[in-house]
């Protein structure tokens, strides 16, 4: 991996300076993409899942570049992740045989999304603090299983997936902004806002004649 690393350096070489902290190519490449993105899910548009996975082979290397093994870990899940969500949005069925659409979970299916991401934070934090060399071990474990959940019910075009986002970009805001990756703050920053007005467009979808 560092010799993957060392040949990646030129893409981790600064594109510009931000803060006092520089703002590399790759970083940069990312958070474009990231951002399209979003843009995507909020319209429902399957080109999303494209763009996440490229995004999120480009925020590993990014990542792990900055030992932030949780995170870099979680974006090679994400990667795995956007094919099943493409495929999903594809080809998805519902569990009456329907095509996949917007949708909202069950009361039981809310609480035990919440219980087993609970669950899994603490879990993940001792792990990283016990086996890694993270700096932030339970910082960077709180998004990453969030994440996870958030992934799961995006592809399965459940609307609860956005609030769940709203959480990880604001807890993300903060460890990035500890770690330095300034572009990457101000992506997950505007995330914040764009996963508000997604769990709207979805609601309108929702309440939309059928």
């Amino acid at each position: 991996m560092d010799t993957l690393l060392q040949l990646l350096r030129p893409a981790l070489a600064p594109a510009f300076h931000a803060l006092g902290s520089p703002i590399s190519w790759l970083e940069l490449i990312a958070f474009v993409l990231a951002l399209w993105m979003v843009v995507c899910n909020m319209r429902v548009q399957v080109l999303a899942w494209p763009l996440a996975l490229i995004s999120s082979l480009l925020y590993f290397l990014l990542f792990l570049d900055g030992k932030l093994y949780g995170e870099a870990s979680l974006q090679l899940l994400f990667a795995a992740l956007a094919l099943w969500g493409w495929w999903q949005w594809l080809r998805g069925r519902t569990s009456d045989g329907e095509p996949l659409r917007v949708r909202r979970l069950s009361a039981r299916g809310r609480v035990a999304a919440l219980l087993l991401t609970l669950a899994a934070w603490p879990l993940l934090g001792l792990f990283l603090q016990q086996r890694t060399d993270s700096p932030l071990p339970y910082w960077d474990a709180l998004p990453t299983v969030a994440s996870l959940t958030g992934q799961w019910l995006l592809g399965r075009k459940y609307q609860e997936n956005w609030p769940v986002w709203v959480g990880v970009n604001c807890v993300s805001v903060l460890l990035f902004a500890i770690k330095g990756y300034w572009l990457t703050v101000l992506l997950y920053a505007l995330f914040v806002p764009l996963s508000v007005a997604g769990w709207r467009a979805w609601q309108r979808q929702l309440a939309a004649p059928a």
